[in-house]
């Protein structure tokens, strides 16, 4: 399972978004980057794999970071991966 993280401007909690493939991962990663980047589009909406009915739109503008990474069921802890504030 592959997860892209996406820290929201003034919201503690950041919007995680799962994909079974990399492949998928990384498409969804580099559409969020390429739509920051452009700057023609205003929201971008992202679906969930398992439920087709359950959709998120999310203001561009307001995100700070994109984070991909794979999660991974072997450690016990629930401390994400990657670039963490937390010790």
């Amino acid at each position: 399972m592959y997860c892209i993280e996406l820290a929201i401007k003034l919201n503690p909690i950041p919007l995680v978004v799962q994909r079974k493939r990399s492949e998928d991962a990384q498409k969804l990663y580099s559409e969020i980057i390429d739509s920051i980047q452009q700057g023609n589009k205003k929201f971008l909406e992202i679906t969930c794999e398992k439920v087709e009915d359950k959709k998120i739109t999310v203001l561009l503008s307001e995100i700070i970071a994109v984070q991909i990474y794979e999660k991974t069921s072997s450690s016990g802890s629930s401390k994400r991966p990657g670039f963490s504030f937390q010790n």
